[in-house]
């Protein structure tokens, strides 16, 4: 699919919501990016940026953060949303396809929440252009669907979701330069769009570089 049908397809699922408010999120990141595990506010990146409940968050904690999605609609959006809550000078919302660009920058944290799509995207290549993105020290959080949801665009029952370990073995990082930090799968009940609740798997990726 084309960069102008993946803009067109991602609009139209933004589009056919309401704007998100509050936009909440993900519990994954808040568990996991805390000073106790030596994740002091610094500079992130936030791929597939959507709502933007974690961009919102984490320039609430004091982080700088520049959020990317595809979908020019999720962008303007989240613009919105920083302005009206005093956080425009915190985040930088932009548009990139993955697929063709890679934000500019070196950041202390990455985070992949959820970066599924029906469309082609070579997230191996994705992931590892953020790992080198980090400054030493920093983190990439990755976080997978391990369980398909009621409300998931893909109900195919013979889907299988990678563990953490095979994605940090698909990502190919030298593991002297950007050990696993932690590779879990976690369940939790969580609330869909349209308000269902299910219990859902998420798989937990962190890798730090160390140098």
């Amino acid at each position: 699919m084309s960069t102008d049908n993946a803009v067109t397809y991602w609009d139209g699922v933004y589009a056919a919501r309401a704007a998100a408010t509050d936009p909440r999120p993900n519990v994954r990141l808040t568990e996991t990016v805390t000073p106790d595990a030596g994740l002091s506010p610094g500079d992130a990146l936030d791929l597939g940026c959507g709502e933007g409940g974690d961009a919102l968050w984490l320039a609430r904690q004091g982080w700088r953060v520049t959020a990317v999605d595809v979908s020019a609609v999720a962008v303007e959006r989240l613009t919105g949303l920083a302005r009206s809550r005093g956080l425009g000078d915190r985040i930088t919302a932009a548009r990139h396809d993955l697929r063709t660009s890679f934000p500019q920058g070196t950041f202390d944290l990455v985070c992949a929440h959820y970066l599924h799509t029906p469309l082609d995207l070579d997230r191996a290549t994705v992931l590892r252009s953020a790992a080198h993105a980090l400054r030493p020290g920093g983190r990439l959080l990755v976080v997978d669907h391990g369980s398909t949801a009621p409300w998931s665009w893909d109900q195919d029952p013979d889907l299988r979701y990678p563990t953490p370990h095979e994605v940090a073995a698909d990502i190919g990082l030298d593991p002297a330069a950007w050990p696993v930090e932690r590779a879990a799968t976690s369940r939790r009940t969580a609330t869909g769009p349209d308000g269902r609740t299910a219990e859902v798997t998420d798989h937990v990726l962190l890798i730090r570089r160390t140098i």
